[in-house]
């Protein structure tokens, strides 16, 4: 494959400290490569010298000439005073007039109608100037823009950050699809393992590659750490706690080498699972007794009147970790708010346990004490706190979640959006309470901190409450799934996120959901009930041509002076386990069927 864009020795700083030091690599024609690191680490940079839009101090930047490449940032800028039809439609042809070319291609073209769907701005209506758009429709607006291209390389910083559940999925299906090489920042876990088949990692000012997704970095990550010094322990244990999360859900079931499955498994064998469920439980109905929070008979309405939930009753028990997923508009805010006594119902009663302490996460950054330092802002809450079994400071939580000691003395004034919301959540988690309400908690953290997160609520009693498009979290901190479907109201998911996205395309009149990686999800309940079958079957086989391998090894050491029986068990040795690894790649395709 060619080289799309090539990086030599490349060094870029801002101030003192190197973002990017000697770093040599490449992009090749259908990679899709998905970039990853600590906030204010380099991932942005790495990008703006690799599209051009930032010059290398030194070293040297080398593109293949004729290069089709769209680059979408963070910072969203279109021109003002432009229409949507014609900054999406701009780069399509240069024989029509802008407003022929919106209408001819929305109304001729299903490729370009179905990523106006997907992004979610269609229903904007393409007449609309940009002047009128919130953030998070312009960066849509943007991306729309880059996907309708006909293009070589396509660069993406936070694709994800202002779409839901549905539009992330869309996005994924549609880049896996497509030929166009990839480039992508991300923090959607999720995301990130769907749809890059490498990983880049910006560390220190260099760039470490890994082959894979998400799964796959960190089982390198994860054998990194158990090779490295003492001092990283935190590191270490986080890393396979991680890939032991990864192993045991039903999502881990891949086709990865045998070896690769076998080191994981080694790797993971004393990492327990993430949470006491039972415990924490026992533990929430002591802090917070039998009653916690209970809507009873609620309707929520916009300002306008909508309806968005009627006649809902809704009693959250101590100890109950809830996902709260539903397009944007639908009213999961509305009814966290509601949760939290900040909206009056229309109608209905909110009633509140004596015990109960609510911590709340808002989308907003406007709760902040902006004339202290963040230490000093973390310790105005509290100077230390039991966090599970363990006392800890106010100073080992905000370092837990990314402040390191030297960071703890800048003002809060001074910081960037993702460190303000990573101290907002510090000082939720300071004040101990036993309810905790998450609206979007995943918006500007990265990988590290979301580990860190949750880590943190592994070993946190209370009632939770998240709204997430981050399906990633959403199935990793939660025990059940609950929707809004825009029907007024809250409907139960027992299989969770899938459940959510099958039921949505059957609502828009699809036989059946996309998946990036299958192309399709099978609804056919008898045939997962059939694969289910041939699995219990298969894995059954299995442990007995473990046990027959087990008995052939001591068969082999007993017989160490008989020349002729050692040929006779090392040839039906060479069987077994040939028909040993037929099974487990059996047992993989069936245990994906069987999940689908």
């Amino acid at each position: 494959m060619p080289n799309l864009i090539n990086l030599e020795q490349v060094f870029k700083s801002f101030g003192v400290k190197p973002l990017l030091d000697d770093v040599s690599l490449g992009i090749h024609a259908g990679e899709r490569i998905g970039v990853v690191g600590l906030n204010g680490g380099g991932k942005t940079t790495l990008l703006e010298v690799l599209t051009g839009l930032e010059p290398p101090d030194k070293g040297r930047v080398s593109r293949v000439g004729g290069l089709r490449m769209a680059v979408v940032t963070q910072r969203g800028v279109l021109p003002e005073g432009a229409s949507i039809g014609s900054i999406v439609f701009a780069g399509l042809s240069d024989d029509l007039s802008t407003a022929d070319i919106a209408d001819h291609q929305w109304a001729a073209d299903s490729r370009v109608r179905s990523i106006l769907e997907g992004i979610g701005i269609a229903d904007l209506g393409l007449d609309s100037l940009v002047t009128n758009l919130s953030g998070g429709e312009r960066r849509r607006v943007a991306l729309a823009a880059a996907l309708v291209r006909d293009l070589d390389l396509l660069v993406l910083d936070e694709p994800t950050n202002h779409l839901d559940i549905e539009g992330v999925q869309w996005l994924a299906e549609h880049l896996v699809a497509r030929r166009t090489a990839l480039v992508v920042v991300t923090h959607d876990r999720w995301f990130l393992d769907t749809v890059a088949n490498r990983t880049w990692e910006v560390v220190g000012g260099k760039v470490e590659t890994y082959e894979g997704g998400y799964g796959d970095w960190i089982f390198a990550r994860a054998e990194r750490a158990r090779q490295a010094d003492a001092s990283e322990s935190r590191r270490q244990n986080l890393a396979r706690k991680e890939l032991a999360w990864l192993r045991r859900g039903a999502k881990a079931r891949t086709s990865k080498p045998r070896y690769r499955v076998e080191a994981a498994e080694a790797l993971i064998a004393d990492v327990p699972a993430p949470r006491d469920s039972v415990s924490l439980a026992a533990f929430a109905r002591k802090r917070l007794g039998r009653v916690v929070i209970e809507l009873e008979d609620v309707a929520l309405t916009t300002p306008d009147g909508r309806v968005l939930v009627d006649d809902l009753t809704w009693r959250l028990a101590p100890g109950e970790r809830v996902g709260l997923v539903g397009v944007n508009g639908s009213g999961k805010t509305t009814l966290l708010r509601a949760l939290a006594g900040e909206t009056e119902p229309a109608k209905g009663k909110r009633i509140q346990g004596q015990t109960v302490q609510i911590g709340w996460l808002r989308q907003e950054l406007d709760d902040l004490p902006t004339d202290m330092r963040v230490l000093e802002a973390v310790q105005q809450v509290a100077q230390r706190i039991m966090l599970g079994d363990k006392e800890i400071s106010a100073g080992q939580l905000a370092e837990r979640l990314g402040f390191t000691p030297a960071r703890q003395r800048t003002p809060v004034g001074d910081l960037s959006g993702g460190e303000r919301r990573r101290l907002q959540l510090t000082r939720i988690l300071m004040a101990e309470p036993n309810v905790l309400l998450l609206d979007e908690p995943t918006n500007d953290l990265d990988i590290d901190t979301l580990q860190q997160l949750e880590d943190l609520l592994d070993n946190w009693a209370g009632t939770l409450v998240v709204i997430s498009h981050d399906r990633y979290l959403v199935e990793r901190i939660c025990d059940s799934t609950w929707a809004l479907f825009g029907d007024g109201k809250l409907t139960n998911l027992p299989g969770g996120i899938d459940s959510y996205l099958a039921k949505r395309a059957a609502m828009a009149g699809n036989a059946k959901p996309l998946t990036a990686k299958t192309g399709g999800t099978s609804t056919d309940s008898s045939d997962r009930r059939a694969a289910r079958k041939e699995l219990s079957k298969v894995e059954r086989g299995i442990a007995k041509l473990d046990e027959r391998e087990q008995k052939l090894h001591t068969a082999l050491a007993d017989a160490a002076t008989d020349p002729d029986k050692l040929v006779k068990l090392g040839a039906e040795l060479k069987e077994v386990i040939a028909e040993k690894e037929a099974a487990e790649e059996r047992w993989m395709e069936l245990a994906e069927a069987a999940d689908n």
